[in-house]
């Protein structure tokens, strides 16, 4: 997604690599944006809203304040660009697949799951030393001295 983002970005706009950044942010952020849509955010003061309108809430909130909404728009219509082309078109649509993730990303970045084990929850080999160890992994510290005591 990064990489064709970032490729509509440069070839199609045409603009300077100082202007990448917040288009590439606001494409990415439609993205989501349009894959949650029903997702309940808050902005500015708490203000409450689903999640489908909040590009263009930040793209308003940059008008209101006097910035330039160039990037905001350009971020918006790529990221429209790579939703309609990866989701709507084939699935709602029935249309062709455009969009694949290239094999040299598969072999540079593997996808392989497994080897980690979940938040919080330390490695199967990690349990087994401390189930051997007796009392879960601690050490014998000794009792130390009290404050006070010389």
């Amino acid at each position: 997604m990064l990489l064709f983002n970032w490729i509509c970005i440069v070839v199609s706009f045409n603009l300077l690599f100082w202007l990448l950044m917040i288009p590439l942010i606001m494409s990415v952020l439609y993205v989501w944006a349009q894959l949650n849509r029903d997702m309940i955010v808050s902005f500015w003061f708490g203000t409450r809203f689903k999640a489908c309108y909040l590009p263009w809430v930040i793209l308003g909130f940059n008008y209101i304040i006097g910035g330039s909404v160039i990037n905001e728009l350009i971020g918006n219509l790529v990221g429209h660009l790579y939703f309609f082309l990866m989701f709507r078109y084939p699935m709602d649509l029935g249309g062709r697949n455009f969009l694949s993730t290239p094999q040299f990303l598969y072999r540079w970045l593997p996808s392989r799951r497994g080897g980690v084990s979940g938040f919080g929850v330390p490695p199967a080999s990690m349990r087994r030393a401390a189930d051997q160890n007796g009392g879960g992994g601690r050490h014998n510290w000794g009792q130390g001295f009290r404050l006070g005591d010389q």
